[in-house]
């Protein structure tokens, strides 16, 4: 039972992630400060929107890279949606706590939807500077695997998978 479970998790959290990152085009999340933050806004630069939650070590372990990579590159937004929570005040605190800079998105099942499924936390979607969805990863990110991959992607979609996600190996 354990194997079938976990072949279906395995196949849940991938296989259906191609098609619907495609739909992310149109996204539109108000943060925590009342700006509101559409994909369309940041032409040009690589947005990632990452989802993550308070009580989710992963989460937790991967936030520095993120701070890091949004406070050093301008060529790079973050956007963290927190899932999961009970108290937007306590939230709020726990962002403070961590020094978190980049904006902050109080997160749903509909918020999510606008990006993609968010089987698991953390999971995080990055688009190109045209605004297609260029990588995904289900699990902890980190800032090299990031940049590693903007790097050999800076120029061109791979011809392969034109308009397609790929999944964003960790290093």
């Amino acid at each position: 039972m354990k194997i079938i479970w976990r072949s279906v998790t395995f196949f849940l959290c991938l296989f259906p992630l191609l098609p619907s990152v495609a739909q992310a085009q149109g996204f539109s999340f108000t943060d925590t400060t009342g700006k509101i933050h559409s994909l369309s806004d940041y032409r040009g630069k690589w947005v990632l929107v990452n989802f993550w939650a308070t009580w989710c070590p992963p989460c937790l372990e991967e936030i520095p890279d993120l701070v890091s990579l949004y406070e050093s590159r301008k060529d790079v937004v973050v956007i963290g949606i927190v899932m999961d929570y009970r108290n937007p005040k306590t939230v709020l605190k726990f962002v403070d706590s961590l020094a978190i800079s980049y904006p902050i998105v109080f997160g749903n099942k509909s918020i999510a939807a606008q990006v993609g499924p968010v089987s698991m936390l953390p999971t995080t979607y990055l688009f190109n500077p045209a605004g297609r969805p260029a990588a995904y990863r289900v699990g902890i990110i980190s800032r090299k695997s990031l940049e590693d991959f903007m790097q050999e992607n800076s120029v061109n979609v791979p011809k392969n998978n034109p308009g397609g996600a790929i999944q964003l190996k960790h290093k």
